[in-house]
């Protein structure tokens, strides 16, 4: 097909994580858990996007939890009307990845008709509704709840995989019946997630097997599964009875909408290969054993992609097609990049001709436990459009590219030039491509890069590294290249480069000694950071400095807050808190983070490796235990402040790992997981110690903008896996 010059741009579309899936007797809300419900400004700041149609929940589990007692529609009264009034048109979700209430379950014989009856309801309720998706992914829902039993009820059967598929497919054919009868403009869209298999020689028949499968949403609604489908036999020997199959012969229900739904993890790579993969991945079925892997791990030789499997989809089914769900759990930039990825393969294949009506932002509100497949309680949280772990709704740097492809303006993120992860060279964890060569994104000419001022400092490189990984153009540079103290020094370093942001990770680190050299610290922490806070407000940069827990006094009880007065006790956090309301006065749009005793694997010069180190040796390690603190891993740092600063975050935000401890305690879980002799971890209290400077006794750290990293025990799990013993050569010094 060759290009349209009159093809109808796909609409931008949005949608809100609303599983309510089932695990035992568990049931867990993802409107709950987002604060959704509560909120009541959450649909005009969806409005702010141009979005034009919102998948909307109006949920069975949450309505008619019960049988028979009257339900309460207040709540979806008030948010179908104010989506009215926005001009945004709801796409009604009846049961999303659920079993339904208590009373029934996927492998219930009543479900299709107690669901069409819920479903009448709703249209009785709002007979304006014109769009519906009464099941989201039926397919999806039937493996993880009947051949995985990841959900109720747990099966790990193909019979209960088919029946729990045939019930709930004639669910939607039985509630688009009802629907029509009061509505019959009403329109189908119907959600898949829509992945393919790919595999090695040996397995390509269980290829052929899943990807005839991963069509039997849309084949049975389209009346396609007939005694000539490749799976008619296999679905007679799950116990689906003929009558049962002839039921969607009869009775076909034509999506009018193809929704089609595409993750990272949706296309795989089967390989019996099973030496090159770690143990716990090997499974298999009765002729082998293998591995599943995600196929975006491998070096596929064959074309792969949503672009390809929208092209499959329309040519098997001829239908309209939208992209339902755009999504991923990443950094900022790489969710910014995925995203573009899709709404430039649905603009490029709707210019050939193929009907693609929209790309959907998924997950605005973000989700919560999708990383243990709702399976925990202790799943994360992954950010979406917005970011609501404060219990506010706040955009990300998705919201506002989002925004302006509604608007058909520049997207204003510096970051979109360079590939997702998912295309580069470390994707490959298991085989590597000849293809590809890795390049330095420090080294590679760039228009705008990332400029980092402390080339020889801990933070400084911990940024680097992070931006090598996250494919960020930067420039890390120090006192040769800039002294930021002389604000000449600072223009010509920004007319050099032309940045779009300056991360400052430079300055005076030495509590003690600041107390005797009061006037150097200040002027590197202070005079520095505020010459570059009145240079990136002229030049419209970007710009985000560093200040400390020492800006507070520790008379508190409890966490410190951002919204918390500063009360320093020494010159080092009189320096810092001084640098705050300077910085902020010339550049109210500068970020400054406020972090504590921060650790990493990386460099030799923190506290963590001095624990090491010395207890190595089979020296004591003394230190104070009448001092709390909120220890802050430098990859957690890093990776954290760098994604507010791509969400163009400013003012102060506290980023610590969740937590608290004293520097006692501290050594001793350091000195445990390295497995070091505990007994040589001393503690005297601090008036003990004979520091020069005096330190608060409590400078816990707390977000009230959200927290932002893992808990701290989490952080010291992982430098005890993450550290390597550092050469003195090849470490640097902390201070920038």
């Amino acid at each position: 097909m060759g290009k349209n010059t009159s093809y109808c741009r796909p609409e931008l579309w949005g949608g809100i994580e609303c599983t309510i899936n089932r695990v035992k007797d568990w049931f867990q809300d993802q409107l709950t858990l987002s604060g959704h419900y509560e909120r009541e400004d959450d649909l005009e700041l969806f409005a702010q996007l141009g979005i034009k149609a919102l998948r909307f929940p109006i949920l069975w589990e949450r309505h008619e939890p019960v049988p028979s007692k009257e339900i309460d529609w207040q709540w979806a009264d008030q948010q179908l009307q104010k989506l009215k009034s926005l001009h945004i048109t709801p796409i009604a979700g009846l049961l999303h990845h659920g079993s339904g209430p208590a009373f029934t379950s996927l492998i219930d014989q009543r479900f299709p008709e107690l669901f069409a009856a819920f479903a009448e309801k709703v249209a009785t309720r709002f007979p304006f509704l014109e769009y519906y998706t009464p099941i989201n992914e039926p397919l999806t829902t039937a493996r993880f709840s009947g051949l995985y039993g990841h959900w109720y009820p747990h099966h790990k059967k193909d019979r209960s995989f088919a029946r729990m598929l045939v019930n709930q497919l004639k669910g939607v054919v039985l509630a688009m019946k009802a629907i029509r009868k009061i509505n019959p403009q009403a329109k189908l869209v119907q959600t898949e997630d829509l992945g393919k298999i790919y595999a090695s020689r040996a397995l390509q028949y269980q290829a052929n097997f899943e990807n005839a499968r991963r069509w039997l949403t849309f084949d049975f609604l389209t009346g396609k599964v007939d005694s000539s489908h490749r799976l008619w036999k296999y679905l007679l020997g799950c116990g689906i009875r003929k009558e049962e199959l002839q039921f969607f012969l009869d009775n076909p229900c034509l999506p009018d909408i193809m929704g089609v739904n595409h993750y990272i993890t949706s296309e795989r790579y089967l390989d019996e290969n099973t030496k090159k993969y770690p143990r716990h991945m090997v499974g298999g079925n009765r002729r082998h054993k293998y591995v599943d892997v995600e196929a975006i791990r491998v070096p596929l030789q064959e074309p792969h992609g949503l672009s390809v499997l929208l092209k499959e989809t329309y040519k098997r089914f001829n239908l309209p097609i939208a992209v339902t769900e755009v999504h991923m759990h990443c950094h900022r930039e790489e969710q910014v990049r995925w995203f573009h990825q899709a709404w430039k393969a649905a603009n490029d294949l709707a210019e050939e001709g193929i009907p693609i009506k929209a790309v959907t932002a998924w997950s605005l509100l973000g989700a919560f436990g999708w990383n243990k497949l709702l399976r925990s309680k202790k799943g994360d949280y992954e950010s979406g459009v917005f970011d609501v772990r404060s219990g506010r709704i706040r955009p990300t740097a998705l919201f506002h590219h989002i925004k302006s492809l509604a608007a058909d303006s520049p997207s204003p993120l510096h970051l979109l030039s360079d590939p997702g992860w998912w295309q580069r060279e470390m994707r490959f964890l298991y085989s590597r491509s000849t293809s590809m060569a890795e390049i330095s994104y420090g080294e590679r000419s760039c228009d705008s890069p990332l400029l980092i001022i402390g080339k020889t400092g801990t933070l400084g490189n911990a940024f680097a590294r992070v931006c090598e990984t996250r494919a960020i153009h930067y420039r890390l540079v120090g006192r040769k290249e800039v002294d930021i103290t002389d604000p000449l020094q600072v223009e010509q370093i920004i007319n050099k480069y032309k940045p779009w942001a300056i991360i400052n990770a430079a300055g005076y680190v030495r509590v003690d000694e600041a107390e005797a050299n009061a006037n150097e610290c200040y002027v590197a922490n202070v005079t520095g950071p505020f010459n570059l806070a009145r240079s990136c407000r002229f030049h419209g940069i970007q710009l985000m400095t560093f200040s400390s827990d020492l800006v507070f006094d520790g008379t508190k009880k409890g966490a410190y807050l951002e919204s918390d007065l500063p009360s320093p006790l020494n010159a080092y956090g009189k320096s810092k808190a001084q640098a705050e309301r300077m910085v902020l006065e010339a550049y109210p749009e500068a970020l400054v983070i406020r972090t504590s005793a921060f650790f990493g694997p990386w460099d030799k010069f923190n506290f963590a490796f001095y624990v090491i180190d010395a207890l190595s040796r089979g020296d004591d390690f003394i230190t104070t235990d009448d001092i709390r603190i909120s220890p802050t891993y430098v990859p957690d740092l890093a990776n954290a402040s760098l994604d507010l600063l791509v969400d163009s975050e400013n003012q102060i935000w506290h980023i610590a790992n969740h937590g608290v401890t004293s520097w006692y305690e501290f050594a001793r879980a350091v000195a445990e997981r390295a497995r070091l002799d505990l007994s040589r971890v001393i503690h005297k209290p601090f008036h003990e110690m004979n520091f020069n400077a005096q330190r608060p006794l409590s400078t816990q750290l707390k977000s009230e903008k959200g927290i932002l990293l893992p808990p701290l025990t989490n952080a010291i799990d992982r430098f005890s896996r993450q550290r390597k013993p550092l050469a003195a050569h090849d470490a640097h010094s902390s201070a920038a």
